[in-house]
């Protein structure tokens, strides 16, 4: 279920700048997050939680369990309802055999106003085009092309994701596109398409290799609790209204 054997694809040079693309934004997107409980599934090569500063934080994988280290997959979470505060999903849903039961998995056990990272390849950018071609390619002729992307990979569309997070109440938050460079493997060349990276951000942010969004989970119909609550069920004081008697005189 979780993202394995992606140790070659990670460390070839377009691997490591995905990768490190990654590490920033996601850095970026947990490091002001509060809470208590907080956990990444798959891609144990990324540290999403490192700069969070909740006290409980597990990675997830199919590795063996040790330390802060958990196994379990995304579609059986190991966790109550409403227990974790913070899930960081790096290309989680795009290896799950349910991306949306998966997704709906991660909407159970959040917190109200709990944090959902989500991390995944862009099927409308020029990587997620050549990721098309291989496979038209590979279905209608002998000749094997080998794939940009993992092949594990299902890409899921920015938009479509987005759709799955409203059903489920997950308002969007915050994202963005990075690795506005094309899909070369050699590091020289990645080298000299780096100017893309300023170019995209301001004329096509929409065509980035790799997408971000934030989502919190947003919970309808909450009731009041502690002190507000007390307020609400407090008497309000009611106005005395005194009658007088007056005995009406025909004129």
């Amino acid at each position: 279920m979780l993202i394995h054997g992606l140790n070659n694809w990670l460390s070839s040079p377009h691997g490591q700048y995905v990768l490190n693309w990654e590490q920033r934004n996601i850095d970026a997107a947990v490091t002001d997050l509060f809470g208590f409980h907080a956990i990444q599934l798959g891609l144990p090569e990324l540290r999403g939680l490192q700069v969070n500063r909740m006290p409980h934080r597990w990675y997830a994988h199919d590795s063996t369990s040790c330390g802060l280290n958990l196994h379990c997959d995304a579609d059986a979470l190991p966790f109550a309802d409403q227990s974790l505060d913070l899930v960081v999903l790096p290309h989680t849903l795009e290896s799950a055999l349910d991306p949306h039961f998966a997704l709906r998995e991660v909407e159970r056990v959040l917190m109200p106003e709990g944090r959902v990272v989500i991390v995944g390849f862009n099927p409308s950018s020029l990587w997620g085009m050549r990721q098309r071609w291989c496979h038209w390619v590979a279905r209608w002729s002998s000749v094997d092309r080998p794939l940009f992307i993992p092949a594990n990979f299902d890409l899921i569309g920015q938009r479509r994701l987005r759709d799955w997070l409203r059903l489920l109440n997950l308002e969007v938050e915050t994202g963005c596109f990075g690795c506005y460079r094309p899909p070369v493997s050699d590091q020289v060349w990645l080298g000299r398409w780096s100017w893309m990276e300023a170019a995209g951000d301001r004329w096509w942010p929409v065509l980035g290799a790799v997408y971000l969004l934030v989502a919190v989970k947003r919970v309808r119909g909450m009731r009041l609790v502690g002190l507000a609550k007390q307020l609400r069920r407090s008497p309000r004081a009611v106005s005395s209204v005194i009658a007088h008697r007056h005995d009406s005189t025909n004129i």
